[in-house]
């Protein structure tokens, strides 16, 4: 069970371009090595509020807000919203949160940023959780994330925040409720002065227009590789599009200290709401 006696705090830093960033921090003065949490690409810290409840009763839990996301400062330059300018970001918010060692759990694309963490700080990662991303990312799933980032319609209440929610996750997500659709809807969207909008700036469908979805993409082996002297769990969605069967096999077959954990009757990503989800990660971390 969550340790709801743990109040999380949100915290602001400075980018080196000055952009305000947010993360959001569950404290603790357990010396046990901290959790750093990574969202999607249109996700938000948010995302991990029932995860980082239940893993702060054992350590401090961070989750970062990229630019243009959450609580974070929207860029005036879209192109900022690419991976490297967020990977700096994030060097930059652990720095000033003095982290100087974490396991990191990263969703999609903060999979991808701790990934490439192994080439840009590689003395940070103590161990890392990768939920439903890895070195090939299947054009199929590239080519559904960018039929809907910044083109969702502005919903009109939370009960038309939850019907949209369902039409556009139900075919992957099989296995969620009325309730799940729900809490989604509410990660998803916020509500200001009977307005609604989702909690990114609709600008990232630009980042996607850059991948040429008929032509092979790049992999990320030489990353993934970096990740060869601490614990690995790669979390997959039963029903994902972007996270083949044949990459997770082959990650087990290249990886000594790797483990899976597949999520039934959820796809692209995995939304770590359910216990099992969280049971897995928490067992996990205590083992590292």
């Amino acid at each position: 069970m969550p340790d709801t006696s743990i109040v999380p705090v949100s915290r602001f830093y400075s980018a080196e371009d000055g952009l305000k960033l947010h993360m959001r921090d569950w404290p603790s003065r357990s010396r046990a090595t901290p959790v750093v949490c990574l969202p999607g690409l249109a996700r938000t810290a948010a995302d991990f509020e029932a995860l980082a409840s239940r893993l702060a009763a054992t350590r401090r839990v961070v989750a970062l807000d990229y630019r243009g996301r959450g609580l974070s400062e929207w860029d005036r330059n879209w192109k900022n919203y690419d991976l490297m300018a967020e990977n700096a970001d994030i060097l930059s918010v652990l720095v000033a949160a003095e982290i100087s060692e974490a396991i990191f759990v990263g969703t999609s694309r903060g999979g991808i940023h701790t990934m490439i963490l192994t080439a840009t700080g590689p003395t940070l990662i103590r161990a890392a959780v990768l939920n439903d991303i890895g070195p090939v990312l299947e054009a199929k799933g590239l080519a559904r994330i960018r039929g809907y980032v910044g083109k969702l319609p502005a919903p009109n209440s939370w009960a038309d925040a939850t019907d949209l929610a369902r039409r556009t996750m139900s075919a992957q997500f099989t296995g969620l409720s009325d309730a799940d659709f729900e809490a989604y809807a509410r990660l998803t969207f916020e509500e200001k002065d009977g307005r609604f909008a989702t909690r990114y700036d609709p600008m990232l469908m630009k980042t996607l227009d850059a991948y040429d979805l008929n032509s092979p993409l790049p992999t990320m082996w030489p990353q993934f590789e970096g990740l060869r002297d601490v614990p690995v769990l790669a979390i997959r969605g039963e029903n994902s599009d972007l996270l083949s069967i044949e990459t997770l096999d082959e990650m087990g077959r290249r990886h000594p200290r790797f483990q899976s954990f597949t999520v039934p009757g959820q796809g692209h990503a995995p939304l770590l709401l359910d216990v099992s989800s969280i049971d897995r990660i928490a067992s996990f971390v205590a083992s590292v």
